[in-house]
């Protein structure tokens, strides 16, 4: 890999830190626990690995944007996640910033 080429990866990886909050968040409105939530994510062509997703999860619970209960499935307990009250107000606030920056973008592509 060139020295280019990692300097430009470093920047989509950069960009992409902070979307994932926002794409785990909106899809945190129904409760999943993380392989399901990582399923989710796939789905519609998000891959995020355990060792990034696990770790932002229980960030963002720390910081009571999500909230967690144990449940059994299958025999086995899963840690399940949902956005919290205080998560929907960030996820707003993100969503309306986040749109706010794509207008200015198409504007800047415009011309």
């Amino acid at each position: 890999m060139t020295v280019e080429q990692e300097r430009l990866d470093k920047l989509v990886m950069e960009m992409r830190r902070g979307m994932l909050i926002l794409a785990v968040l909106q899809a945190l409105n129904e409760p999943h626990y993380g392989y399901s939530l990582r399923k989710v994510l796939a789905a519609i062509g998000l891959e995020i690995d355990e060792g990034t997703l696990y770790p932002l999860l229980r960030r963002l619970e720390d910081q009571e944007l999500l909230s967690s209960t144990w449940q059994a499935e299958g025999g086995r307990k899963r840690r399940v996640y949902l956005i919290s009250e205080g998560g929907q107000t960030a996820l707003q606030c993100m969503t309306d910033e986040w749109q706010k920056l794509g207008r200015i973008l198409d504007q800047l592509a415009e011309k």
